[in-house]
Parts: structure tokens; sequence; C-alpha cells
């Protein structure tokens, strides 16, 4: 059968094919077999690596026979038809890589990690739910379909659940084929895998060989591809091919010797097995426990050596263990249970199935996309499902030793998840696989290996001795987040509740899993630098902290989310008990005994968190006991030393004691309470204190916490000490802290007793009151369940109900020129008034200036409602209900030891000692306060008043109950102060010598300073009293306590010598707490006897409780409100109050005050005037600011007169006068010197833009919308001026028409002026200056120097007094014809400037470069329309057109009429006076040659032989086919300057008579023959009365007889008849079309005449507006009365007879249409119509823009751009950046801008729902103009929430680009090079 070789052509394939499918499935034996192994023999020559070495022909040649051999002869695609009618599939499974769009919709999954394609998501129904879009990170799989992840709900109507009976079973003969080439296929394809495979020599990366192999490969895996989207029947059978063992074992092992090939490739098999440290069970027998095989890892060897001692530590042969050196022999093992089991997790490997063997060469090529898409996409396919798991658990562990030796492991960790997310996220399978295959065994281990290879000796506590073994942060494995991908899985497998159960009761797993936490726990240890600044900062703590957020607490997250009923209680007890013994473990591995080694801090401490949020849980949801879960005394108080440690570093790292390590110290301070990691880090610290406080000793505690702070020293009643341990500068802010830390730990309620609701409000009051908040930010700030799989989903009701209880939705609000707002939320007033919370605020601060900006806003809150207007002291707010098992922790509030602190602190308060805040005496009276509220059941007064107030104890107060305690008097004190200190009582009398020593020492107090001992004094220390504590519980606990406590080395506590001696003096106190607080109040208030207990007055307000009226206020109220409660919880307190307040009554006579008292009282009072003053001043700046924003912004205010105005208010000024704002001198601008005005001189093609119809352009969502730009402005002037050119005379075509529409040059300025001169030194010093600008000084771009507003060009002013504006406002006598020979011989006089123009001076050189500027600014094809290029023709025509297009953006801006009237803000920003000026002077040296003057044409008979000179050559323009309004300016800019009134008028009067014209000859061609007719009689009646001259009949009866003599009538009976036929012309609604038709001419010569001779423009309403403007004009008679029936006709002045020179203007249409008959029509100047210009309307959902664009392929190169976008203006498809779009180094959007907008471009980004601008060289993103529900943006579409559209951002765009102020408004300019 040589036929069948390998080249055999199609049709020879297809037979051969045919024959053995036919031999195949005949049923003959014999025949079968023989031709199967004809089939075998040919496959094995077609398929085999030698023939694919033959490259790419060879390749295509072998797939072309398996083609053909699977269909059995088919066609190709009949075959593929055939089999997909048999799929039963019901799933998507569509398999997507990274970049892809898809959605999640929360409600429809059920498993956190679905997703949808975009095409299942639409079909389905998903309206209101909460979903959003993302951009695949990863790669990802459809689930629609799988019930297991989604509810059915939500599936598509594609895959809603079929029953499988509706689709028939298979054919055996269709697959026949199939089942027999696959198998041989799938191993050639292994084969060739192994081929290419080698091991890479010496670690270098071979990635370039492994890449070559797999394009090599790219079309087998791309037909294995195409197979698995035939459907459900054809991956049966790949499944079947792929698990077979049968197959594998026949083909694979090479084993017959038969063929080399084979063999060659089963040794090279081996080798790579070997080489990646693995090894075949069968090896492993072999070798025997002696010795390790070389392959396998030694680490593993390492971590059983308790277990295996056979097993040597040398025979290490794996790279993996560089580091195993150091400490190996210290490293606490880990010990499991059986070694071959855990050698055999890590080690071996044996492949029985092809699919096995494929997966272990996709992990050893790292994953190729390829390869792992096929994978995926044959998981719809439920056998190979459970089969690839398994196949994927087996190799976990040399994935992840894969993983970490990978160059590319980001890629690597992304493909590997995107497989492991569809196999893990479905429970059962997950369960299944766990019970089979020890998946948790397995991850587990798998992790613990990983770590393994990073760990570095602990330096915590004892570095000599320690044993504790940590990962090292700085290595690459956590640094890269190496580890990230297998994490993930575990956290995503505990999130199914079968699965963590398992895990919960392993007790095994659970030992396991607490040595990998303790990994973590003390890493990344920092050490307080104290000499010199650290070198180099590390910058490690960002892998620290994500290493602990990702392996440690999401996985705890996960376990505590099933921990949640009664039920579990078994688990919260297993997971507490190993917790403890991991703890106990490492207080002995760090040598801990009971003191923490200063200036260390570490803050990570996962192992005491695990254990806090577990006793957490057990309390609040399963009922547990607390104290069946806690250990011994001994084990709390170690407990609670590190995280002690960490609030106490907190505040010295805030107080700047850590400065010398650099900013990275802070940096951890802050992501310790950063809303991510709260409730992971500093919540559970916080909470395990908590436990801690309520169990010991209160006493201990409390002189714990002192001692930590360092802040024990300070608390003596002494004015001075010594404090050893910290600097006095860093005191006060160390003794707040202690205080504050105190106050939270003694408030917060977050693990004690509040519910999730709660908690939940309280954290988002806490975070609305630092700032209003914008949705997302809120989401992204609530600490949320960090594990994303726990089920709580931020976008839950109970967040959105919750935050429209507390909040107000303030949406956003838009003033042109404001900056882009985003809806924000903000605290209700009863959120303020009730619910401000200082403590969660402060816990919940990240920077300390939001403690300070939630204080001002309540004190805001408090001023403008009313309730309190001084500087208010943070609310006391009442706490909820504590949970009983926490009650222990209010004995804090009752221990003498807290009491003597406060009594201490008062006291020092009191008598201004230094070091002392108003914050630290907020926070001692709040501990008060909090005492008062939590103290016990009313104690009687009766057993107390016994012993009488003078009684005194040892220690200082009698019992522990603060209510009785406040009333205690203190006598007596014993203190130990320097011997410096003024209380050591000296030979001179004592009232003398406290003066000017020690601060403010009081002198009526130092006559009770004895020396004496006497029995009264009392002497506490608090670090005695807790070493005594602490020795106590350690006898109480362990008999041999001697070991126990270490001697001391530390000399912390004892003085150093260099220190002034210390020695016992007394003070005589006298004070108890209550008398202090008495005074404290005078203090405050600054007036002595202030206080009056308000129970005398009124017993009532004493039983009210909470008197609301002490409920805000500063520290006056605050202890009001303490004395009231004191009083009111017991009557003797009462008593006491009101004797105290008579005792102080009798006022203290003046002179007493001591110089020291006296200076803080003027202080007081000094300060109150310093602030009085700066008020003042404020108030002053902010007015005169306010009046400089007005005069400088036209934004604000419409009335502030710019300088080149003053003229019309102060006519007495004979000169104009400018201010310059560089040099600040006035003077009227000169020849020599002169002034001008800063001006932007920009490009426009916004005129350009305007349409003929009101309905606006929609962008095109669908390809069926398209937008032509034929019925634009620009379109239709420029195809006019084409067809002009086309029969006229060029140089009259040119004077015909205005340009500019498109690339027009507008002018504007901000008002503000200088001198030329000193521009151009500011422009030099701008040239100088090294800073980056946002503008280019090159291109002469600069900012005004005022107002800082954007500039590119000065506009000389033209020097000459204001006063001939109003001269030439008289009206003269001279008649018209006068007046018109005037403006004649006017235009004659060749162009000499009124100042002559020979020497060339200053000011015309200004405005020789002025105009310079002005023609660079647009591009070349927008000045350039004449033939012969250069023409002078091309600079006249450019020039007027200047003026024509500032006039007309005017008039758009005004909103296309002057019914308002008045200066509006564009006539402010307008410079059209100074630029007539400049255009004029250019425009009179070009002299129009007088023959073709149109002045002539307009005002004078010609005689006929004039008419038929020009025959031989092109005619000039019609008179009727030119624009008016061009010719009004090219006469008044050919005009002499300044022009007179009476000269202007007269131009206006005689083009109007042409304007009136030119309507009735447009209407005549509208209307039909009827009509024509119908005037035509009723216009010759009319002719001869004696005004016919004035009547529209008479005028339009010769018209249309005239024009009658051509062929102009003939040809439009056709097309015109039908749009007007329907409605008959009558009278009045033809003046309607005659006054439409001149109103556009009209507004602009308004408009010009007010530039020119001021005067203001009248208002009006829009039907009289014509009426209005002429008679502005002075077009009206002035014998017009407004008579019920105006006609246009009236104003008509005709300067020669007015039925001759209308025939003269016909006869020149009439001769043109005996040539062209056809043009005639269309060169008629139409009735304008135009809408003001609009941007294209979007579509109100973004979703629309973004399906249709997002996919759409770039016309260029067809492939789908990466950042596509589309221009507003026109609708273009554009790519940003994309360089097949690139021309001559301008990438498309960048030239698009230049085509569309003349250098302006507004484009908007598909992929990120942003605008950006482009204007010339530079670009800005302007923001989005679509919002989500919230009223935020959602740039990049990061939330990928559903977007709206928001009209007023809309508006503001539209309005920013009409008014041609992005430069302005928008402030983030940079440069684009060209490139986007």
């Amino acid at each position: 059968m040589a036929g069948a070789g390998g080249g055999a052509s199609g049709p020879e394939k297809r037979a051969t094919a045919a024959r053995l499918k036919a031999a195949l499935s005949a049923s003959a034996a014999a025949e079968e077999s023989e031709a199967a192994g004809e089939l075998q023999a040919l496959l094995e020559r077609v398929l085999s690596p030698a023939a694919g070495s033959g490259g790419g022909e060879a390749v295509s040649e072998a797939l072309a026979w398996c083609r053909c051999l699977l269909a059995g002869g088919e066609p190709w695609d009949s075959f593929v038809q055939a089999v997909r009618a048999y799929d039963p599939a019901t799933l998507c499974g569509l398999v997507w890589t990274a970049n892809f769009v898809a959605y999640r919709c929360r409600t429809c999954g059920i498993s956190p990690c679905m997703s949808l394609c975009a095409e299942c998501f639409h079909q389905g129904e998903h309206a209101g739910h909460d979903y959003n879009m993302f951009r695949s990170q990863a790669g990802g799989a459809c689930d629609c379909g799988d019930g297991n992840v989604m509810r059915e709900a939500g599936f598509c109507k594609r895959h809603q659940i079929k029953s499988s009976s509706e689709v028939p079973s298979v054919p055996k003969d269709l697959l026949i084929m199939s089942e027999l080439v696959l198998p041989q296929f799938i191993f050639c394809l292994i084969q060739y895998l192994r081929e290419g495979y080698n091991e890479p020599v010496l670690d270098l990366p071979s990635e370039k060989d492994l890449h070559k192999v797999l394009q090599v490969l790219e079309p087998h895996i791309s037909f294995l591809e195409d197979l698995t989207k035939m459907g459900g029947a054809m991956r049966a059978v790949l499944t079947q091919v792929l698990t077979n063992q049968q197959f594998y074992k026949d083909l694979s092992s090479g084993g017959g010797g038969e063929n080399a090939c084979a063999k060659k490739s089963h040794e090279k098999y081996l080798i790579a097995l070997k080489g990646s440290g693995l090894t075949l069970p069968e090896d492993k027998m072999a070798c025997g426990g002696q010795e390790q095989a070389a392959g396998s890892s030694t680490l593993v060897a390492q971590g059983f050596a308790g277990a295996t001692p056979t097993s040597g530590q040398g025979d290490s042969s794996d790279e993996e263990d560089q580091d195993g050196s150091q400490g190996v022999g210290k490293r606490k093992r880990v010990k499991l249970s059986s070694t071959t089991k855990d050698q055999s997790i890590m080690d071996v490997l044996k492949h029985k199935c092809f699919l096995e063997e494929l997966l272990f060469w996709t992990i050893k090529y790292e994953f190729p996309q390829k390869m792992v898409t096929f994978l995926l996409n044959m998981l719809p396919d439920q056998d190979y499902k459970i089969a690839f798991t398994k196949t994927f658990v087996q190799h976990y562990a040399f994935i992840m030793k894969t993983l970490k030796k990978s160059h590319e492991s980001d890629t690597m960790s992304n493909r590997i998840v995107h497989i492991s997310v569809q196999l893990f996220s479905n429970e059962e399978l997950a369960r299944q696989v766990t019970e089979e295959c020890q998946l948790l065994d397995i991850m587990v281990t798998v992790l613990l290996y990983m770590m393994e290879s990073c760990l570095i000796k602990s330096e915590l506590q004892d570095e000599e001795n320690s044993l504790h073994v940590v990962v090292n942060c700085g290595e690459a494995l956590l640094k890269n987040n190496t580890y990230w991908p297998l994490v993930s899985d575990f956290i995503n497998i505990l999130s199914h509740q079968s699965v963590a159960k398992k895990f919960l009761e392993d007790h095994r797993l659970l030992v396991t899993w607490m040595n990998f936490v303790s990994f973590f726990q003390g890493m990344n240890l920092n050490k307080r630098e104290l000499n010199e600044h650290v070198e180099f900062e590390s910058q490690t703590y960002y892998a620290a902290f994500a290493a602990e957020l990702e392996a440690c607490a999401q996985p705890m997250w996960g376990l505590l989310s099933h921990c949640k009923v009664r039920e579990t209680q078994e688990y919260t007890r297993n997971v507490v008990r190993y917790c403890l013994e991991a703890l106990q473990d490492w207080f002995d591995a760090i040598n801990f005994v009971d003191e923490p080694t200063p200036n260390q801090v570490t803050f990570h401490l996962p192992l005491h968190r695990y254990y806090a949020m577990f006793l957490s849980k057990a309390v609040k949801c399963q009922e547990l006991d607390l104290d069946s879960l806690l250990p011994d005394q001994e084990m709390l108080m170690k407990l609670m030393v590190h995280p002690l440690q960490i609030q106490a570093s907190l505040s010295e790292i805030h107080s700047n004691m850590w400065v010398r390590n650099g900013l990275q110290i802070k940096g951890q301070a802050m992501t310790y309470v950063q809303s991510h990691f709260c409730n992971s880090m500093i919540d559970p610290d916080i909470y395990l204190l908590q436990v801690c406080a309520s169990r010991l000793d209160p006493d201990y505690f409390i002189s714990s916490v002192f001692e930590r702070f360092k802040v024990v020293d300070l608390l003596t009643m002494a004015s001075q000490h010594q404090n050893t341990v910290l600097d006095s500068e860093h005191e006060r802010s160390m003794l707040e802290g202690a205080l504050t830390f105190l106050v939270i730990l003694l408030s917060l309620r977050l693990h004690l007793g509040m519910t999730d609701d709660e908690i939940l409000r309280a954290e988002m009051v806490a975070q609305l009151c630092m700032n209003d908040r914008t949705h997302s930010s809120l989401l992204d700030l609530i600490p949320e369940n960090p594990n994303p799989k726990s089920g709580i989903i931020p976008g839950s009701l109970s967040f959105e109900s919750m935050l429209s209880a507390v909040a107000d939705f303030k949406a956003p609000v838009f003033e042109p020129g404001g900056s882009m707002q985003q809806g924000m939320y903000t605290p209700k007033a009863e959120v303020w008034d009730k619910e401000f919370d200082p403590v969660m605020v402060i816990l919940r601060t990240v920077y300390r200036r939001d403690v300070q900006s939630a204080m001002d806003r309540y004190t805001a809150f408090l001023k403008q409602s009313g309730k309190f207007h001084g500087n208010p002291w943070p609310p006391y707010k009442k706490r909820t209900h504590l949970h009983s098992s926490y009650k222990g922790l209010m004995r804090l509030l009752h221990c003498k030891t807290l009491h003597i602190v406060l009594f201490t602190l008062l006291y020092k308060i009191l008598m201004d000692h230094q070091n002392l805040s108003e914050h630290v005496l907020c926070m001692v009276l709040y501990l008060i306060e909090l005492g008062l509220e939590n103290s016990s059941e009313q104690e009687s007064d009766e057993e107390d008043s016994m012993g009488g107030q003078e009684c005194c104890h040892d220690s200082w107060f009698p019992g522990n109950n603060l209510v009785s305690n406040m009333r205690h008097f203190i006598n007596y004190v014993r203190v130990r102060v320097p011997e410096t200190a003024p209380e050591v009582k000296r030979e001179p009398p004592a009232s003398t010598s406290s003066d000017g020593l020690g601060g403010s020492q009081n002198p009526r107090r130092s006559k009770g300073l004895q020396r004496e001992n006497s029995g009264t004094a009392q002497v506490f220390s608090l670090v005695a009293e807790r070493r005594k504590k602490f020795q106590e519980i350690i006898n109480r606990n362990t008999t041999e306590a001697s070991q126990a406590v270490r001697p001391k080395t530390s000399m912390k506590w004892s003085a150093p010598g260099a220190t002034p001696q210390l020695t016992t003096a007394i003070l005589e106190i006298k004070e108890s707490i209550l008398s202090l607080l008495v005074k404290l109040h005078h203090k405050l208030s600054g007036k002595q006897n202030s206080y009056y207990p308000p129970w005398l007055d009124d017993m009532d307000a004493s039983i009210q409780q909470e008197n609301p009226t002490y409920f805000h206020g500063d520290g006056m109220t605050a202890v009001e409100r303490i004395l009231l409660k004191a009083a009111l919880q017991s009557r003797l307190n009462k008593r006491i109050i009101e004797e105290i307040c008579r005792k102080v009554t009798p006022p203290v006579p003046p002179k007493k005050i001591s110089p020291a008292e006296r200076k803080t009282l003027d202080k007081e009072e000094r300060r109150q005037k310093a602030r009085e003053r700066q008020q003042k001043l404020l108030a002053e700046f902010a007015s005169r600011q306010k009046s400089f924003m007005e005069t400088a912004m036209d934004v604000e205010s419409p009335d502030g007169e710019i300088a080149m105005e003053i003229a019309t208010s102060e006519q007495h000024v004979s000169e104009a006068v400018y201010d310059c704002v560089i040099c600040g001198q006035s003077g009227p601008s000169t020849e020599d010197r002169p002034a001008g005005l800063v001006v932007l001189l920009q490009a426009s093609s916004v005129l350009g833009q305007c349409r003929n119809s009101t309905e606006p352009k929609k962008l095109p969502t669908s390809e069926k919308e398209q937008i032509y730009p034929w019925d634009t402005c620009a379109a239709v002037y420029e195809a006019r001026l084409a067809t002009l050119q086309q029969f006229f005379k060029d140089s009259s075509c040119l004077q015909s028409v205005s340009i500019g529409w498109e690339g027009g040059v507008y002018v504007q300025t901000c008002g503000h002026t200088l001198h030329i001169d000193c521009h151009k030194s500011y422009m030099e010093s701008l040239r100088n200056d090294q800073v980056l600008q946002g503008f280019s000084v090159d291109k002469g771009e600069f900012t005004c120097p005022l107002c800082r507003q954007f500039a590119n060009s000065v506009l000389p002013c033209y020097p000459g007094n204001n006063m001939e504006r109003t001269l030439w406002q008289c009206h003269s006598n001279k008649n018209m014809q006068d007046l018109i020979k005037e403006v004649e011989e006017l235009q004659e006089q060749l162009g000499t400037f009124p100042v002559s123009i020979s020497s060339e001076t200053n000011l015309s050189k200004e405005m020789e470069s002025v105009m310079k500027d002005i023609k660079s600014t647009t591009q070349k094809k927008y000045t350039d329309y004449s033939k012969s290029p250069g023409s002078p023709d091309n600079d006249f025509l450019f020039m007027y057109s200047v003026a024509r297009t500032n006039l007309e953006l005017e008039l758009v801006h005004r909103g296309g009429n002057l019914c308002l009237g008045g200066a509006s803000t564009a006539g402010k920003r307008s410079c059209l006076h100074q630029l007539f000026h400049v255009l004029a002077m250019h425009m009179r040296l070009y002299s129009i040659d007088s023959a073709y003057n149109p002045w002539k044409k307009l005002t004078q008979l010609m005689h006929d032989k004039n008419l038929q000179m020009c025959s031989e050559e092109q005619p000039e323009v019609p008179v009727l086919y030119r624009d008016v309004s061009s010719l009004l300016l090219i006469q008044i800019l050919t005009m002499p300057q300044p022009l007179h009134k009476e000269h202007f008028t007269c131009i206006i009067k005689v083009l109007f008579t042409l304007l009136y014209i030119q309507a009735l000859v447009a209407l005549s061609v509208k209307c039909s023959t009827e009509d024509r007719m119908t005037w035509m009689n009723s216009g010759a009646l009319k002719k001869n009365i004696s005004n016919a001259k004035k009547s529209w009949e008479a005028l339009l009866n010769h018209v249309i007889s005239e024009l009658s003599k051509g062929k102009i009538y003939e040809q439009e009976e056709t097309e015109d008849l039908a749009m007007d036929s329907t409605n008959p012309w009558c009278p009045s609604s033809i003046e309607t079309y005659l006054q439409q038709f001149c109103l556009p001419f009209l507004r602009i010569t308004s408009l010009l005449q007010h530039h020119l001779f001021g005067g203001e423009l009248p208002s009006c309403q829009e039907d009289e507006e014509f009426t209005v403007l002429a008679n502005c004009l002075g077009l009206l008679p002035s014998s017009f009365q407004s008579s019920h029936q105006f006609s246009s006709a009236s104003c008509l002045d005709w300067p020669v007879p007015a039925f001759d020179i209308v025939s003269q203007w016909c006869s020149e249409l009439v001769s043109f249409a005996d040539k062209h008959p056809t043009q005639i029509k269309i060169l008629l100047i139409r009735e304008p119509k135009w809408d003001l210009p609009r941007l294209l309307q979007l579509p109100e959902n973004y979703n629309t823009i973004f399906q249709y664009y997002h996919r759409k392929s770039c016309s260029v190169c067809s492939k789908v751009p990466k950042d596509p976008a589309v221009c507003l203006v026109c609708g273009t498809f554009v790519c940003l950046k994309g360089l097949c779009c690139k021309q001559q180094s301008y990438c498309e959007c960048v030239l698009h801008s230049q085509n569309c907008g003349a250098g302006t471009g507004i484009f908007l980004l598909i992929n990120a729902s942003v605008i950006i601008i482009i204007r010339g060289h530079r670009f800005c993103l302007w923001g989005s103009v679509y919002l989500d529900a919230h009223g935020e943006e959602d740039r990049d579409l990061r939330r990928g929430k559903p977007l709206y559209i928001c009209k007023e951002r809309y508006k503001v765009l539209e309005q920013q680009w009409i008014s041609h102020t992005f430069d302005h408004i928008n402030k983030r300019w940079g440069p684009h090079y060209n490139g986007l």
C-alpha cells in the first residue's frame, strides 16, 4: 500500500481514510485487526517525531492526515457538524486568558469566584442584581450552566438545563477512527515534549529552547483545542484516551525495545523526572532506607530527621537548600507521623496515563498558555474533571518546586490559579479530593516546605540563645509573593464547610498548621536606632504584612466562618488548645521570662491573633465559657507583653522616637491600623489585652501599661523629676499615648458584646466623621472580613441600609470651571449629635491629621446648629452593654493605682507642671467619667463615714471604689526629688525661694514642705508594685520561682550617677479628687468660684440623669458633668462638693497672685487678643482676594469692566490708560512703548461643527449607525468655495466667502495688559527657569503674571484717544450719496497707516509679529485656498476671516442670538477692538483694484460695455452669490482706522439692500410656479405706488421678471416642488422668511458696532430681535413708529434707483445661467439655519458604548486595539497610542485632533471611561461623564459597576469646548510628544 505514503494528495488521503474506516467498522475480526495494524503503521510513520523534524510542512502534513482519518474520508467540516449534533452541553465552559472582560454577579453566585462571559451574562436575567464587570487578571472560565457554582436562575437561555434524553446517543461508527487515532496523536505530542526538554545546565534559564519546542507544537495543541470545541461527544473520546492506563502502558513505557525512538524518549523522561528531584516509587524501593535517592530533596531529609534516623543530611543534590547550613541543628523540627507518606507527598510521582504525563510536562514547561487552555477546555466533561483534579493534586508539590525556581513566577502564578480556581471552587469536587487524595495534608505540607526554604534565626528577645526560626522577609519567595497561588488555593478549599470541618477535626493537621503560622510569629523585627540614621531603609515590611494577611489571617477568617454555632464548639477548643501550645513553645524558644527586650518591636504576632479571634468567636457565637479557654495567670501575663509592646511602640513612633529608622517604620505603624489590616492586626491585639486585663490583677496591669509607655517617672507630685528612659521632649506625647490607650482599651466594645450591625454602624460613622466619603472609598475603608470567601459581601444589604441610616447623599455640584466632584456621603446631623465617637476615630485613623479633621467638622456642626460656640472637647459617648464574660475589665477603673495616677495628674495640671496638655486633662476626665458610669452598685454612705475623712492609710486611698475614693483627702505625700527641686526646703523663707524656680510653683504650697518624716507621708512606686505582684503570681503558679525570675541586669530603673542626687521631700497637698476638680473648673473658666452646684437651685436638675446641656461642650462642661454624676452616686459626695464650694468662695485678694500665675493669666489674654487679630487679618485677606478674583476671572461676575472698556464710562479721559501687570506702572500705549493685551490664540473648528438640523447626532453604537460629515457647516462652505472656484475668477472667489469654519483662529484675553518690553523680559526669565512647566516657553506660551491664565501672545493696543469713539457717534446730516463717495475715496487711498508706516515703529513691529503668530496658529491647509499658491488673495481672505471667526464664535457664546443684549462673559474675554486695528493695518497693505471693488458694483449702475468686457476670461462672481457678511468685513477693514460711525452706517445700509435682494431671489426659487405667478401679479400692482422700492411685493415681482429672462426657473419643477408645494406662501410667512434670512447679518453687524464704537446691545424678545437690531444699527427710518404691521422692506435705503440696480445684479445671474444652467441653484445663497455646535449625544448606559467599541477592530490593521478611543466631536474610532495607525511619528489621536478639531481633540477612552483632551502639543485627563449609581467615576473600570451618563458633566464639557476654555479650567496638562 505504498500509495498511502507521507506525501499523498488530498483525495488520496480521503480515499485511504474511507477504506480504513469501512474495514474497521466491518464485522469480521480478521479484517478488523489487519486494518488496525495498517492504521497503526501509517500513524507511526506520519506522526513520528523524526517526520516532524522536517519543519512546518511535515507538521501540517501530519495534521492533514489526522483530519482525514478522523473524518473517515468525509470532508472535515461536515464531520465537525455531525459531531456537534450530539453535544449535550449544558455548560458554557468558555475559557479566557488575562485581560478578557467578564462579569460576576453576586446575587447569582454560590462561589465568590463565579464568573460569566459577556455573552452568557447579557443573555441571562441580571437586571437589578449586584453585578460588576471585571478584567480578568489570571484568566478564567465561564460558569454558566454549572449548578455547583451559581444558581440556576442566573443561567443564560442557551445553558438552561436540557435533559439528557433530548440528545440522541452517538452512533458507534462516527467516532471509531477518533478512538484509534487520538492515542497515537497524544503520544506524539508527549514525545515532542520529552525530546525538547533539556535539564537547565547549572541552572541557566533555558527558556529559549523551551519556547522553540512550544512553537513547533502550536499547531498540534490548536488541533486538540478544535476537537474540544466540537462538544460533549468528542470530549468524551478525548477523556477516554487521556485517562486510559492501558493506552499509556502500551505506547509510552518504551519497554519492548522494538522502537528505538520510543526507548530514547522514555529515557529522557526518566532523566527529567530525576532532575526535578522526583523519583519513581520502584527506584525508592530499590534504594532501601539506607540512602536516599540522589534526586530527592534534602529538605525532606531534614524535615524528618527526627523520624528517620537513617537518612543522613549530607547528600544534598538539590539547589533548594543553600541556606540550610545556618542553624540547621537549631531549627525546630516538624514531626509528622510517618515518613513514607510525606516523603511521597513531596517526592514520588508515578505517571499512569497520558493526562498525568501531559500535566507533568505542562508544569515542566511552566504552564504554556495554549496547554492550559486545552486542559481547561476539557473541564465540562465530568469524568475528565475528576481525573484531572486528582492529577493536579498529585503534582501539587512538584508545582510548588517549579514555581519556586521559575524566573517568571508572576505569569506562572496566574496560570496556576487559572487552573486551580476552576477545580477547587466546586465544593463537591473539593470534598471528594480531600477524602481520596489527602488534599489538605498535601497543601499544608507543601506550604510548610515552601516556607522552610527561607527561614532564619529569630533575633527577638534573647538573641544568642533563641531557638525560634522565622521567615526572612527579604527573600524573593516573600518579596514577590511567590507563595500566593498555593495560599489562595488553600483559602479557596477552606471556604467549603465540609473541607474546613475535616481540617478542624484533624489534630495532626492543626499542629502542623500552627507550626507553619509560628514561622511568621515575630518576623521582620525592628530595632530602634539610637545613634545614627539607618543607612538603608529596607522595604521588607510590605512583604511581611502581605504574608501575615494572606498566609495567616485569611485562612484564619476562612476557618472562623465555619465556627458560628454551638455545635462547632469542639473545633474552637481544638484550635485554642494547639494555639496555646504553639505559644508556649514560642515563649520557650525565645527564652522569654517577664520583661521584653527594650527598643525592639515586631508587628507580627499571628499566633496571638489566632488565639484572640477564636476566643472572641467562642464567646460571641458558640456560648462557650471564656474561663474554660484561658490559661493560667502566668501565661496571661506573658501573652499581654508583646501586644502591649506594639501599642507602646505605636505611640513612640508617633512621638518621633524612631525617626532614625527612616520612613518605613511610620509605614508599618500606618499599615498596622489601615482598613485592610486592622481587623486582623490591631483589633485582635486590643481584644487580647482586654481579655488579659479582665483576668489579671488591675494594679499590675495599670502599672505595666505606664511602665511600658516609659512615663512612670513622670507620675510624681514633684514639679521636677528624672526620667531615665525617655527624653523630656517625648514625655508629653508618650503620656498622651498611654492615657489614650487606656481609654481605647476601656471603651472599645468591638469584640466585647457589640452586634455585627452595631460594629458596622460604628465603623461607618467613624469614617464619615473624618471626611465626607464616596461610596467606593467607604466600602474600601470599612474593615470587612478580609477573607473574600467568608461570605460577608461588602455590597450586602446591611451596608446599604446602614449607609442610608447614618449618612446623607450629597450629589455632585457642577459649576463650569469648578473641579469635577463626585457624589459624597456626609453624616446626618443626629449622627454628629449623638453618635460621634472620638475613640473609634482615633483607633481607625491612619494619619493623625484625620482626628483633627473629625474634631474640626464636629466643631463646625455645633456652631452651625447653635449647640455650642466655643472650642468643644471630644464628646463623651455612652458605651454599649458589656458582655458578662468581660465584666472584669471594669476593675481597671476601680483600682488604687489608677486613682493615684489620676489624682497626681489632676494635681500637676492644676499646678501647671511642664509636659501636660489639654489632651492629657481630657483623657483623665474621660477615665474618671468612665469609672463613674461603671461603678458597682451604689455604695452605702454609712459604713464609709465612720472612718471620717481625715483617716489615713498606708496606701493612698482607703478602698478600690472610685466613687468613694474621689472624696478622700490626701494630706501629705513623700516624694523623691532631685536636690535642685524647689520642693527641697532652703534656708531663706519658702515664699520667696520658689519664685522663678521650677517653672510655675505656687508659693502658698511650699510652706507645707517639711523635711521630717511624719507618719502621714506616703510613698508610691508603680514599678515596685508591679514587681511585687508579678512575684506573687509566679510563686503561686510555680514551685521553682527562683528560676523563673531572672536577676534584673538592666539598669533601667536605677538613676545613673550623673544625674543630681535624689532626696526625699514631703509635700503638703490637702486635696481630694473632688476638690481638684472644682479648682480646675475655676482655672478653666478663668474666674474664681465659677462652679456652683446645680442641684442647690433645683433638685430636679440632679435627678435628670443625662442632662442634654452637658452633652457637647468644653472642659468646663466635662467637669460639671463629672461632679454631677459623682453627686448623684453618693450623698456624701454631694455634701462634700457643697462644702468645697463654700470654702473656696471667699474671694482671694488679688495681690496674692504670684508672678508665675499672672504670667499664665496674661498668657491666656494675650493669646485671645492674638487670635482676634489673626481673625481680622484673615477676613481682610479674604475680602481682598475676593475682589481680585472678581476682576481677574470672568467666570464669577459679569460686571467687572476691562481696562479697554473704561472709555464708555469715563469720557473726559482723552487717552486710554493701561496698567502693566509686570512693572505695575499705568500709562497710555505709545508708538515707542506699546502696551498689549495678554491673549491666547488657538485654532478652532467649533464653528465648522454646526449642523443645519436641530436633531443632535448620536454616537454610533452599532454597525448600522454611521455619522457622515456632509451636513456640517464646514463641509457646506468648503463645497461652496470649490464650486465657485470652478466657474469664476479666483481672486474674486476668495472675496466672496469666509473661511475659518475649520481651523479658524480664535483670540481671547484674560483682560490684563502689560508693556511689550516687560513681556519680553518676562519670557526670558521663564526660559531660564528650570522648573518643569506645563507649557512650552519656546512656542511663546506663558501664563498671565497676574491671574495665571494660559496665554501665548500679546496683542498690541492701538494708541489713540478714547474721545473718537464718542465723536463719531453724533449723527451727521450728510446725505447718503456723499457718504458713499467718501467711503469710496477712503478705500482708494493706498494703505497708509495713520501713523506713518515708513518709519518702522515698535508698535508696527509688534503688530507684524502678532500677525505672524496668528498665521502660525493654524495649519497651512486651513489658510491656503487659492489656486495659485502664495497669492496675496490668500492672506487677504485669511485676515478678514479671522475677524469673522471671532464674531461668529462670540455669537455662539451668546447662545446664537443677541436677545440677551448686554456685555456677556464672552464679550469680556473678547479683544475684537484691538484685533481689528491689527487686521486693518495689514489689510490696508493690499489695495483692491478699483475696477474690481465690489463697492462700485453695489452703488453704481454700470454701463453695458463694462459687463461684456470680461467675457473671454473667467468672469467675476456675481454680486448675488457673494456672502454679505464677508463683504462687510472687507469694506470695513480696508477703510482707514479709526472709522467714522457715519461711514459704518452707510456701508451697512448699502449691504443690506444686497442682502434683501438675495433673500428675495432665494425665495423666488423656493416657491412653486403657481406661487410665482401669483406674486408676479400682486407685485405688479404695487410697483406703481410711490414707495414701491420699499415694498417687498414690488421687488419680488421685479426679481422674478428679471430672472425669468434666463434659464433659471427651468429645471427646478422636479425636485423642489415636493417640499414646498404643500403650503402656499402667505404674506406673513414671507415676511418671517425674509427677516430670518437677514438676521445673521444683523447680528454680526451689531456685535461689530458694539466692539468698534462701544454702546450697549439692547435686550429683547426673540420675535422682535429683527426690529431692535435694525433700529440699533440705524437702518430703520427715523420716522419709524412701532406700528402693528412691520415690514422688513421699510429698512431699505437705496443708493441708486432700486429697480435698475436689481436688474443689473440679476443680469449677471442670467448670463451665467445660459452657460451653466445646472449650477445656478446650487450657488444661490440659501437661508442659513445653523444650529449651535454640539458634541455627539451619548447613550444613557456606558455598557452600550463599551460592548460595541471594546471589541471593534482597528480599520488599519484589523486587530482589536489595546486602547480604543472614540472622538466625541465626530464619532471617529481611533487607537490611542496604537503603533499600527502611526503616520510620520504622529499617533492616531494626535493626528485626528489636528484634522477634526484643528489641534483640539476630545476623546472618550473606551477601556477607562475617561475623557482626554488634546490641545495642540499638550493633553490632559478631563474626567469622566459616566458615573455609577452613587455619583462616582470608575476610572479604568476597576470596580466595573454599571455607569450612567451624567448630563450636567457632559454639559460642562460641551461648554468648555464651545467657549475654548479647556486651557484655563483644567490644571494638569502635560506634553504628549505626539504619542497618543
